[in-house]
């Protein structure tokens, strides 16, 4: 009998102590050991409604799954060099966000200073687009002339950046799928 009370405390204890609410470790890429005894996935790959504070997911590469970027008009000098169009066959999504940062020409006319847009399109595997570009965001309350002069000039940017020289591995990894791209217009304007 007391070898059957000793056996029950024994597997009581383990359950008890995990029965507290797993915390969740808000670096980056920080792995926590897992052990099939856990009962539970390792954070921070493991998120549920059910659970509080905020889910972390993971993430094995910088740029996420839907590759967004951000071009301004005028970079700062720490992004100088990101701008520079790479003297080879684009081989990274690296390079590609160069390439793309280095075709952006803005408007000079109808210009208006903090105006941002997003487009989201996809490239195929020699490098051209799938489709034009479409719009998903624009600054509120920006005049429709306004709005037409800043599409006008991503459409012009894109296409004379276009096909773009992708080498076999990132063409076909990159074929159709979309590509976000948010344009800062940061020049002061008037000054």
């Amino acid at each position: 009998m007391w070898r059957g009370i000793l056996i029950l405390l024994l597997l009581a204890v383990p359950a008890a102590a995990d029965a507290r609410p797993r915390q969740m470790n808000p670096i980056p890429f920080a792995h926590e050991p897992c052990s099939v005894l856990d009962g539970r996935p390792c954070t921070p790959s493991y998120c549920s409604p059910l659970e509080p504070g905020p889910c972390i997911p993971e993430i094995d590469y910088p740029y996420g799954q839907n590759l967004q970027l951000t071009i301004q008009s005028v970079p700062s000098e720490a992004d100088r060099a990101k701008y520079q169009k790479p003297d080879h066959d684009l081989d990274t999504i690296g390079d590609l966000f160069a390439a793309l940062r280095s075709c952006w020409s803005p408007p000079s006319d109808n210009v208006r200073e903090g105006m941002q847009m997003s487009v989201r399109f996809s490239f195929n595997k020699t490098g051209g687009m799938v489709g034009p570009p479409r719009l998903t965001f624009a600054t509120p309350s920006v005049p429709a002339e306004t709005r037409s002069t800043y599409l006008n000039a991503i459409n012009s940017s894109l296409e004379a950046c276009l096909p773009l020289k992708f080498t076999a591995g990132l063409g076909g990894a990159l074929a159709g799928r979309p590509i976000a791209i948010r344009y800062v217009d940061n020049r002061r304007i008037g000054r």
